[in-house]
């Protein structure tokens, strides 16, 4: 895999697996936060950061599901790379639908504001980013600190009042994120890239364990931490919305569809049609990337056309305790 080494861009640099055969994720290198605080490194103000995204990946659509919820896309401003990703990196091509120029820098590559940020950087370089145009650097580019800055920092600027990481709510949405990520966001890419049965036998076992439970969990309670839409369900949903479509095909995880769970389909369906969300799915991003940008795993580089599938169909999760934030639903209604 590609990646910077000492500011220089290097086709030859990262090995995504392990001597075992194992997909091992490398640790993000920019981890500084936002503060809503006087004497922060970073402060909260209206307009000053930017978001460096790709509507494809499921770690940078994290931030644009939470970023459409707490009401913070005039104050956080985007821009999206395209889905494919050549030995050169994520690109901006704002001639194709759905992409955009760098707004901050016109770049031409993402690599270019890494270095921009750190002439000597040592790091792949990933989305999301979150860029402060003040200091001219990178603030984070770690998905889940990212997502957490949006939720608890920018209520000054944000547009509503939807709290995504509720105070009564937060040990338990820790505990989710984390009891998630390895087997669930992770394990469909420990499956995908594994080189050895080994490994990918390992990954896909934990993959549908997981999801067997979190099925049953959600046969009582309409989100993941009980009557709230959190955190952990903007984590679950970018996974799950992808399932079908690409993890289940190019990924090998095929055991079973999203589509055929009792309960984890309708609540993703459910979490699709809440307001704001569904606009930050872009599905042909989703699947052109996959089966494009992995030459290892689909050398053909075709791009499966199914499966058809109705998010929109009705869920009847309402029918459980809870639901959306008042905030979202009034918004909506407004619209």
């Amino acid at each position: 895999m590609n990646m910077l080494v000492d500011g220089e861009w290097r086709t030859d640099a990262h090995e995504t697996t392990n001597e075992e055969g194992a997909f091992e994720r490398q640790e993000t290198a920019f981890r500084n936060r936002i503060r809503d605080e006087s004497d922060a490194e970073f402060q909260l103000e209206a307009g000053r950061y930017h978001l460096y995204v790709s509507s494809a990946c499921p770690w940078a659509h994290r931030t644009l599901v939470t970023r459409a919820l707490t009401g913070l896309e005039d104050s956080i401003s985007v821009s999206v790379v395209d889905p494919y990703r050549d030995e050169d990196g994520w690109q901006f091509t704002p001639e194709k639908e759905g992409c955009t120029r760098d707004h901050v820098h016109d770049a031409d590559y993402l690599r270019e504001l890494y270095v921009r940020a750190d002439p000597d950087a040592t790091c792949r370089v990933t989305v999301p980013v979150l860029w402060d145009k003040q200091t001219d650097t990178i603030v984070n580019n770690e998905s889940a600190e990212i997502m957490r800055m949006l939720d608890t920092e920018f209520d000054g600027v944000a547009s509503r009042d939807v709290d995504i990481y509720p105070e009564d709510y937060r040990d338990a949405v820790d505990r989710i994120i984390d009891e998630i990520y390895e087997p669930i966001n992770n394990g469909v890419y420990r499956a995908g890239f594994a080189t050895e049965q080994a490994p990918y036998d390992e990954a896909v076992d934990d993959l549908f364990s997981a999801l067997d439970h979190w099925d049953e969990v959600l046969a009582d309670q309409r989100y993941l931490a009980g009557d709230r839409l959190t955190e952990a369900d903007v984590a679950m949903f970018t996974t799950l919305v992808r399932f079908d479509s690409v993890y289940h095909t190019h990924f090998m995880c095929n055991v079973q569809y999203v589509r055929e769970y009792d309960n984890l389909w309708p609540y993703l369906r459910d979490l699709y049609q809440t307001p704001g969300v569904a606009k930050t799915v872009n599905m042909d991003h989703i699947t052109e990337h996959y089966y494009t940008t992995h030459p290892d795993v689909n050398p053909s580089g075709i791009i499966a056309r199914g499966p058809d599938l109705n998010f929109e169909a009705s869920h009847d999760r309402d029918e459980l305790p809870g639901g959306p934030p008042s905030d979202l639903t009034a918004a909506a209604s407004d619209d």
